[in-house]
């Protein structure tokens, strides 16, 4: 296989260590050649990471799309609102594109994408990583073979993990819907991918529930101060307290959070931008809209119901499927990677154990990543397991459970 050139639009912690890490564990099948990324920390640190010139490097993405095609292939990684241009600006210059989820938060949008789509004969593979996950795959094998019987019903649930919550949807860039999108869409569009996928039908029908329920200034300690370091009276018994969970908490490590606050992850570097920056705030002081709970019911064509609960106050970020047949039952944890197979008829139950890198969404990255490289290399002749056609239906149920939501749960026809 040759190897794939490729430019990043947005150097976050997703593009960056999610995606791009990919060429510098596999360079003989990925080179990066460009990046765009408007922090000069963030773009300088990926710069050296890859041995990129520096004429190469923009702050601005129109800048870098306004140059001649540079690379086989572009990683759209911006914020959930700032996929749009970019994606009709790479499909203009011919690039082969992966674009982080959601495409879109706006429906106009995400239309004209899947038009533009069909149009081109270039890739457009959206980051629905699930789809990669060893996981889902042997589930939806074991359901495809009928070993279960007809599929009736499936129970999904997304325990977010209260100190990824307080990260990521509370302090963090996706805080508040109208900064980036509602949290079923941005978090979850990729569960309602994968539930689509797995019952094999189109979703007819959605309703939701769900709130803010805690993160708000009414449940403010007494006297709670807008930064966890300026005093906070109450920091032994709250487990969101800035400080300890940044230089403690083993997920701030593993999972990258610290370096999120700073690329200098010492000590008094993090510290420093506790002080006033966003990630050391008070979670009952932040601007953050979006819910902490929520539940989705989901009725498809082919008669499947499937009800979802997403919900911040877990101690883990895990996956957890219950999946209900005519002839048996497949219960499983995506993050244990383990599955149990129920058969009805002779009262076994087999036991699967996945053994998977430990990356990120229990291997799916780099799975996805692997499959992408390839796509484009063929030049967008092999299969593509998540295209953008594919990934609209997921965004439209997501974006149906947030208008039910906000309508007590009326029922949205698709």
């Amino acid at each position: 296989m040759k190897q794939v050139t490729a430019v990043l639009i947005g150097a976050g912690q997703r593009g960056v260590e999610a995606y791009a890490s990919y060429a510098l564990n596999y360079p003989n099948e990925l080179k990066f050649v460009a990046v765009a990324e408007p922090r000069e920390d963030r773009r300088e640190d990926f710069r050296k990471q890859h041995n990129i010139p520096l004429e190469n490097c923009f702050s601005d993405w129109k800048e870098l799309l306004s140059k001649p095609k540079m690379a086989d292939c572009i990683l759209i990684c911006t914020q959930d609102k700032m996929h749009y241009e970019p994606v009709k600006e790479a499909f203009e210059k011919e690039y082969h594109i992966l674009c982080e989820k959601p495409m879109s938060p706006n429906k106009e949008e995400l239309i004209e994408i899947g038009h533009l789509a069909e149009q081109s004969d270039k890739v457009l593979s959206i980051c629905h990583v699930l789809r990669y996950s060893p996981f889902f795959i042997k589930i939806k094998e074991i359901i495809d073979k009928g070993t279960i019987g007809k599929l009736v019903s499936v129970q999904h649930i997304e325990s977010i993990g209260y100190w990824h919550m307080a990260h990521s949807f509370v302090r963090g860039n996706w805080r508040n819907k109208e900064l980036s999108s509602p949290i079923i869409l941005q978090k979850c569009c990729h569960d309602m991918d994968i539930l689509t996928w797995l019952v094999g039908s189109r979703c007819k029908s959605v309703s939701s529930y769900g709130d803010l329920l805690h993160f708000t200034k009414n449940n403010a300690p007494k006297n709670a101060p807008k930064y966890c370091m300026d005093g906070c009276s109450e920091r032994d018994n709250c487990p969101f307290f800035a400080p300890r969970f940044y230089l403690e908490h083993p997920k701030a490590d593993t999972d990258g959070f610290a370096k999120v606050v700073s690329l200098d992850t010492s000590r008094e570097s993090i510290l420093k931008e506790l002080e006033k920056g966003p990630y050391g705030r008070c979670v009952y002081h932040c601007d953050n809209d979006v819910v902490d709970n929520q539940v989705v019911n989901l009725q498809y064509e082919n008669g499947v119901t499937v009800s979802f609960t997403m919900c911040a106050f877990t101690n883990k970020c895990e996956r957890v499927i219950n999946i209900m047949g005519t002839k048996g039952q497949i219960r499983g944890n995506m993050e244990e990677n383990t599955i149990e197979v129920v058969d009805f008829v002779t009262g076994n139950t087999t036991k699967i154990e996945l053994h998977v890198p430990a990356t990120g969404h229990s291997g799916s990255d780099v799975s996805m990543m692997k499959d992408f490289v390839s796509l484009v290399a063929s030049d967008g002749n092999n299969e593509c397991k998540s295209s953008a056609l594919e990934a609209i239906q997921s965004h439209l149920i997501a974006l149906a459970a947030e208008e039910s939501r906000l309508d007590k749960g009326k029922n949205i026809e698709l």
